[in-house]
């Protein structure tokens, strides 16, 4: 083992502080990184407030951050696909049972032997997974991938969760040229949302109830943007759309955006409100609608969502921060007090 430092939270009411973590020597097949960037995530929040304690209950200490940019400084005797000093990134997942039916066609994320990138048992060490919020981490090569040049480091960090999330339904249900996609909510989801429906040709909509966004969304690349509470702007649309991205995490009536899709027309969410949203039936009988959900994406579609980036210069909007202003950010982040995702910069974790 080796030490490396860290922020940590020791408690559902403590603040993320500093900390010294262990991290495992490199076996043959392992890459070790330095983090550069660490992209924060609300689930980073709810795990180290252990707001979701009835799915996922979090074991403390915990170091958040599954939104990794780093630089290769080892790599095992194994590794062939990685070269130190090369710029890789790690996602939400660590490791997995590779043998399933999910993993077999690539779908790694519907493992039930899925190892997350924090608070998993980990299987070296024993204990829990730390996260990104620290400066190294040693990773199996399967779940590392590779960062294309072109792309900003602090910018390309938010990819590897908020980034996948978004892409993985767009192109599960074959959003392109000529389709009508809505995108509800402009925040760290709905902006990268907006980014790859207009990357991928399509007629993008953004629902939204903030009037100050608007001129963001139409620089993001939506065509359209739509006042949710304005039932006149909201009616000029039903029945039309084939695809909607929910983003919103808040409770909210989804029934309303049911109603504007076509025949055929899929929402999926990839908001997760707190209380479970009522649908009426009628609504998805009619049209022949669907109501889905969806979760990150496998390792192989990460990577080609990584370089679809890299091909239309995609990133997100960020705000670099150092490590010491994380639980600032943390409450900035409840407010929605940020365009669009925090990116800490790593580096400051040498002064502690």
């Amino acid at each position: 083992m080796f030490n490396c430092k860290a922020f940590s939270a020791k408690s559902a009411s403590s603040p993320l502080a500093a900390d010294v973590i262990s991290r495992r020597i490199p076996t043959e097949n392992d890459v070790q990184i330095e983090i550069l960037f660490c992209g924060v995530c609300h689930s980073d929040l709810h795990m180290a407030r252990d707001e979701w304690h009835s799915v996922m209950p979090t074991v403390y200490p915990i170091v958040p951050g599954h939104e990794i940019i780093g630089r290769v400084t080892k790599v095992g005797s194994a590794v062939s696909r990685f070269k130190e000093g090369d710029t890789v990134g790690v996602g939400c997942m660590v490791d997995s049972d590779r043998l399933c039916p999910q993993c077999q066609v690539g779908l790694e994320q519907f493992c039930p032997g899925m190892i997350l990138t924090y608070n998993s048992p980990d299987k070296h060490l024993g204990g829990m997974t730390y996260g990104g919020y620290s400066d190294s981490i040693v990773v199996d090569q399967d779940f590392v991938l590779t960062v294309p040049s072109n792309l900003d480091h602090a910018g390309a960090a938010p990819l590897l969760c908020a980034g996948i999330t978004t892409y993985s339904p767009l192109r599960h249900w074959g959003v392109s040229r000529g389709k009508k996609v809505g995108i509800v909510g402009l925040g760290g989801l709905g902006h990268m949302g907006v980014k790859f429906a207009a990357a991928m040709e399509a007629h993008v909509v953004v629902f939204t109830t903030s009037k100050h966004k608007i001129d963001d969304a139409l620089r993001l690349g939506a065509n359209e943007v739509v006042n949710s509470q304005n039932s006149h702007e909201m009616a000029a649309h039903i029945a039309s759309f084939d695809f909607i991205l929910d983003t919103v995490s808040a409770n909210h009536d989804i029934n309303t955006y049911v109603q504007l899709l076509g025949r055929d027309g899929n929402l999926t969410l990839v908001g997760a409100p707190e209380k479970p949203l009522p649908v009426a039936a009628f609504g998805l009988i009619f049209g022949r609608r669907s109501l889905s959900g969806s979760a990150i994406g496998g390792i192989a579609e990460t990577q080609e969502m990584l370089n679809f980036c890299g091909e239309h210069g995609i990133t997100a909007d960020v705000e670099v921060i150092p490590i010491q202003k994380i639980n600032e950010a943390y409450d900035r982040m409840l407010k929605s007090d940020v365009k669009y995702r925090f990116s800490v910069d790593m580096a400051s974790l040498k002064s502690e």
